[in-house]
């Protein structure tokens, strides 16, 4: 199995990064979180999950070796692909939703894309044995209560549905200033379509 990829970054997708290792081109799925830090050219080293199947072979990235094991523990919970772990990963870091998980704070869980209150109880459930040694005093926050590198995953959303480089970053400097905490992603972006289509 494939665990780690170090080489050239080829290409940068929407929802993958092409890894020249020695002249062989790794076709890499990730997450926005992970993109952000690649840039063609340059070069990377990714913690690598293999989802072997009947039918293929697909290789999940990660910026370190913390969010590919959690990605593989979570899908050893019910009904959590690879799909809904991934965006896990991308909603919160790994030491909140261990905690999450080890304190059955299903509030928590349920901030991942996909995952309600019964799968929220289901993961806990299924991994509250499994995930090993967790800090419980003090319950660990989120850096300025946002992912990070949200700015640039915004920025590359907006720029993506067609907004310039500009407006984006009008957009990121007004949920700056907002300052709400504990937003995903996915929210943020939500957010920022919501103030520039005001305009």
């Amino acid at each position: 199995m494939i665990a780690q990829l170090t080489g050239t970054i080829a290409a940068v997708g929407e929802a993958y990064a092409v890894v020249d290792v020695n002249g062989v081109g790794y076709a890499v799925h990730a997450g926005a979180h992970t993109l952000a830090n690649l840039k063609v050219g340059s070069e990377a080293v990714l913690a690598i999950s293999t989802i072997v199947r009947e039918d293929s072979i697909t290789l999940h990235g990660f910026n370190t070796a913390e969010e590919r094991d959690l990605f593989e523990l979570l899908q050893g919970a019910q009904k959590i692909g690879p799909r809904i772990a991934r965006d896990a990963i991308e909603a919160l870091r790994p030491d909140v939703i261990r905690h999450a998980i080890a304190t059955a704070d299903t509030t928590t869980l349920s901030r991942i894309p996909g995952v309600g209150k019964k799968s929220a109880e289901r993961i806990v459930l299924d991994l509250a044995d499994k995930i090993g040694p967790v800090d419980l005093h003090g319950v660990p926050k989120q850096t300025g209560g946002r992912p990070g590198g949200w700015r640039t995953q915004v920025s590359q959303g907006l720029q993506a549905l067609g907004w310039t480089a500009k407006e984006a970053e009008t957009a990121i400097e007004q949920l700056d200033a907002e300052g709400a905490d504990g937003q995903d992603v996915p929210t943020l972006l939500k957010q920022a379509i919501r103030l520039l289509g005001k305009r």
